[in-house]
């Protein structure tokens, strides 16, 4: 059974458990095997020798969710493609393109753990105790050489995340800071 993990996120003000470790700046990133776009597999090694940013949220459908992830597709348009920059949610891959569509994003790449929750459970994100599982909303920086250069789970849902020092840690771990 995975480790669980209660008290570091709120869901409206409520404690609730996270399923998997707790990653920590200086960790070895964990694979993972979650859906993209076409419904092909992507795993971690798919954006080998690149920094990485993966934008962890419960939902597109909501409004924090779409506020942060414009808000970094906005702020990462100009490092174009040295660098990889995930959202990562449970919601289908389908709704995931809708969403794309409609918000005029093009610079990310969607990542649907619907299917079996393995960058969730892997990266300690996954929420369970809820009517339906979520992720909890996160950033993670990931480096060329997998090493995790910044995380930040946030501690209440409903909040944003700290964009800046997101932002400064993938600029230094691509090279472009």
């Amino acid at each position: 059974m995975a480790e669980t993990r209660k008290g570091e996120v709120t869901f409206k003000g409520n404690p609730v458990e996270l399923v998997g470790p707790k990653l920590n700046v200086g960790d070895k990133a964990p694979d993972f095997a979650s859906v993209g776009a076409g419904l092909a597999v992507v795993t971690l090694a798919d954006t080998a020798g690149k920094a990485r940013l993966f934008n962890v949220i419960p939902s597109l459908d909501t409004p924090v969710c779409n506020i942060q992830t414009r808000k970094f597709s906005e702020e990462l348009q100009a490092l174009g493609d040295s660098v990889a920059i995930y959202t990562v949610s449970l919601d289908l891959p389908f709704a995931q393109q809708r969403w794309c569509t409609e918000a005029k994003v093009e610079n990310l790449k969607n990542l649907s753990d619907a299917h079996n929750h393995s960058f969730g459970e892997h990266y300690g994100v996954l929420i369970q105790g809820l009517p339906i599982p979520l992720l909890a909303r996160a950033v993670i920086v990931v480096d060329p050489d997998n090493t995790i250069r910044y995380i930040e789970i946030v501690p209440e849902i409903a909040q944003e995340p700290n964009y800046e020092p997101a932002l400064k840690a993938l600029k230094e771990a691509a090279g472009a800071a």
